[in-house]
């Protein structure tokens, strides 16, 4: 099956890679050199096709047992697939012949933090330091090992070594930003993108990074300014489309998030995060069928992908499709039944649907799982209202006003409550904290009182308040 001597300089690698293909799944006879198997195993593992990655690795040490780019890949492979015992026996193995290989020992050192053993991992990295010539890569494993540690400042002092060395180390700039981001300090990844850019204004992945670090900061001008760098220097780089459209979607610009995601569409893999985002950017604009033809590729690519059946459900909502919508929230909720959205959205189905005892109940758990979301109260709460639990809807609210004291409006529903529950003082205290709150605000309650001499009585008292 292997020939040494086997010239393949006049091959690709695609070519490679079918012949092995063909070798293994129709029993084809072909020969390959150990180099080229090397290469055929990176571009499976690099396409995360572990199996297959795996399948090249043992044919290669079945010849040629001793080769240590093999051995190293087939131990990360097996630490890939959460198998990093078996990758660590092969390390082991090797490092009683190669006991100061150095990508052995990073390999080890990876293995062990993968392995929850991080000061071993630690140890490993810093005897490793005493050997490498290109200490940037040790430091930029240390700091990996310190971010899975859960000590992202160490982290971070570890990933400013690995740029002080090499400032083109684009990995450790990314990894400074999420450790940075961790400790609530990414503005100090910054300067160094920055400098990076000075260095290599050419750079887009640089500019893309910077990007990021505004994205994350809520300084989406600035963001919109650095992903569009990006894109003039690589047009169709997918992941500053792609971003540049989550930011146009923060800031509401719907129609500009929709183009950058066609964009994207059309350089990068079609993905079901990318599905959905589309149909989001599409649903914001009220174009719910469009919307929903999306969402329905992602459930398609995916069919374990949540957001998209909730996504479904939303739209479907929408067009007064509520039966339709119902099976898509309790599809979604099947997946992941901790995401309070869709414990909302379930309750707000079921409460139209008249389905009151089901709503309640979902209302309830999606306050379980998120009691910081004003709006979920509120529609908890309204839903007793209509039932005429009055003093239910006050209860509500008084509970959401524990866990949000800031909100204004809460306030303002619980003296309407209260009111149509005949405890008049209590509203008027409630009434009060309000108006001191946010004045503006107290319009909400003129919805609860069409009758106009009773919206002057309440006006009259409210204008007391009147800075």
């Amino acid at each position: 099956m292997l020939d040494p001597n086997y010239d393949e300089n006049k091959e690709d690698l695609q070519s490679s890679v079918q012949r092995f293909e063909k070798m293994i799944y129709q029993h084809e006879n072909s020969f390959f050199d150990v180099e080229t198997l090397e290469q055929i195993a990176e571009h499976y593992f690099i396409h995360a096709k572990f199996d297959e990655a795996l399948k090249a690795c043992d044919l290669g040490l079945t010849h040629f047992p001793y080769t240590l780019e093999l051995i190293s890949l087939k131990a990360q492979i097996l630490g890939d697939m959460q198998k990093p015992e078996e990758g660590m026996e092969l390390i082991e193995n090797a490092i009683l012949l190669f006991p100061t290989d150095l990508e052995i020992m990073l390999v080890k050192g990876s293995l062990l933090s993968q392995m929850q053993q991080h000061e071993a991992a630690v140890e490993v990295f810093l005897a490793a330091l005493e050997i490498a010539e290109e200490k940037d890569e040790v430091y930029f494993r240390l700091g990996l090992t310190y971010h899975a540690w859960s000590k992202p400042r160490e982290a971070v002092d570890m990933f400013k070594k690995a740029l002080e060395i090499n400032p083109e180390n684009e990995n450790a700039l990314v990894e400074l930003a999420n450790s940075l981001d961790d400790i609530g300090k990414i503005e100090e990844s910054i300067p160094f993108y920055k400098q990076f850019i000075e260095e290599d204004p050419f750079s887009y992945t640089a500019w893309y990074n910077l990007g990021i670090a505004y994205s994350k900061l809520k300084q989406y001008e600035k963001a919109i300014d650095s992903y569009e760098y990006s894109l003039a220097i690589e047009p169709t780089f997918g992941s500053s489309l792609f971003n540049l459209g989550n930011t146009h979607m923060n800031l509401q610009d719907y129609v500009q998030a929709e183009e950058n995601y066609r964009q994207c569409l059309k350089y990068d893999e079609p993905n079901p995060e990318l599905y959905c985002c589309l149909g989001a950017s599409l649903e914001r604009q009220k174009k719910f069928n469009e919307a929903i033809e999306f969402y329905k590729e992602a459930i398609k690519i995916d069919p374990l992908w949540d957001e998209g059946y909730y996504g479904l459900a939303v739209c479907l909502t929408e067009l007064d499709k509520w039966f339709e919508a119902l099976h898509f929230l309790k599809k979604s909720l099947k997946l992941n039944e901790t995401n309070p959205l869709y414990w909302t959205g379930l309750a707000d189905v079921e409460a139209y649907l008249g389905n009151t005892l089901s709503a309640d109940e979902a209302y309830q758990k999606s306050i379980e799982l998120d009691s910081f979301f004003a709006p979920t109260w509120i529609k908890w709460a309204q839903l007793h209202f209509e039932l005429e639990d009055y003093e239910k809807s006050a209860d509500i609210m008084l509970s959401a006003i524990d866990e949000l004291p800031e909100e204004a409006e809460l306030y303002y529903r619980s003296a309407v409550y209260l009111i149509k529950a005949g405890q008049f003082k209590d509203a008027f205290h409630f009434l009060e904290s309000g108006l001191l709150l946010d004045y503006d605000k107290h319009e909400v309650i003129f919805e609860f009182f069409p009758n106009l001499e009773t919206q002057k009585a309440i006006f009259k008292l409210i204008q007391q308040y009147k800075k």
